[in-house]
């Protein structure tokens, strides 16, 4: 059986996508392919180079990604990712679709055309950064002639490239849509904005998927909680093996 994994955007909440794969590990069940957008795209990254959940918590929990952003003075954000290039080139050296060792799908939002780009092959780490650039708050990544922005505006769940090609998607999504209290800060509420406005189109592709994981305690996290790795990642695995436990085996 053939199985692909689809991983949603949700800034930090992106953490729990990790314990989600680790108990999935535990249940022999991998993916033979993984689609992901914005922070699903950076852990799907790292997991098809062929790093560990555990070893991806170590490596964002050692990383202070802060250091790493840079004001822009441009007009079309107020912070600019370039820098996190070197922070990617550090853990995949290679820098290519074609080193992973499990294939990877990468969203991305041409904000100009106003749709969804796939990147599967070639250069890696500039589309993942795309797929993470959040509107408004990162300035668009230049890449291939296109002005590309967080996967997440258009497609926050990208299950169209694994349909027909594979025999059971499972899909993790980390952005529930109820939240137990309101925004705190500009930053939060416009990633939330981000979600309500692909609310719909998101429920829509939840039916596409054979097995979705979609741990409800998420909610009371932000999308900037870094400092909460450890707790994200603990939440996914301990939902997941649960809802494993009334599911066949699928391998």
């Amino acid at each position: 059986m053939k199985i692909g994994l689809v991983l949603s955007g949700g800034g930090a909440r992106g953490i729990a996508h990790l314990g989600a794969v680790k108990a999935l590990a535990e249940r022999g069940i991998k993916p033979d392919i993984i689609s992901g957008t914005s922070a699903g795209a950076i852990a799907g990254g790292m997991l098809a180079y062929g790093y560990t959940p555990d070893e991806i918590l170590e490596i964002i929990i050692e990383t202070n990604f802060v250091r790493h952003v840079r004001p822009t003075f441009r007009g079309n954000g107020i912070l600019r990712m370039d820098g996190l290039q070197e922070v990617f080139q550090k853990h995949i050296p290679e820098n290519t679709f074609e080193a992973l060792k499990i294939p990877l799908i990468v969203a991305t939002t041409d904000v100009y055309a106003g749709e969804t780009i796939y990147f599967r092959k070639g250069e890696l780490i500039r589309p993942i950064l795309a797929s993470s650039c959040l509107p408004g708050l990162f300035e668009p990544i230049h890449f291939q002639n296109r002005y590309l922005v967080d996967g997440g505006v258009m497609n926050n769940m990208p299950v169209e490239p694994l349909v027909g090609i594979v025999d059971y998607i499972i899909g993790v999504h980390c952005n529930p849509f109820q939240l137990k209290d309101p925004p705190k800060s500009t930053r939060e509420v416009l990633a939330r904005s981000l979600i309500l406005a692909v609310h719909s189109k998101t429920k829509e592709r939840f039916s596409k998927c054979q097995l979705l994981i979609e741990p409800p305690e998420l909610g009371d996290y932000s999308v900037y909680d870094l400092r909460k790795a450890r707790e994200l990642f603990v939440l996914g695995y301990k939902y997941t093996r649960k809802l494993l436990q009334d599911i066949p085996v699928l391998v």
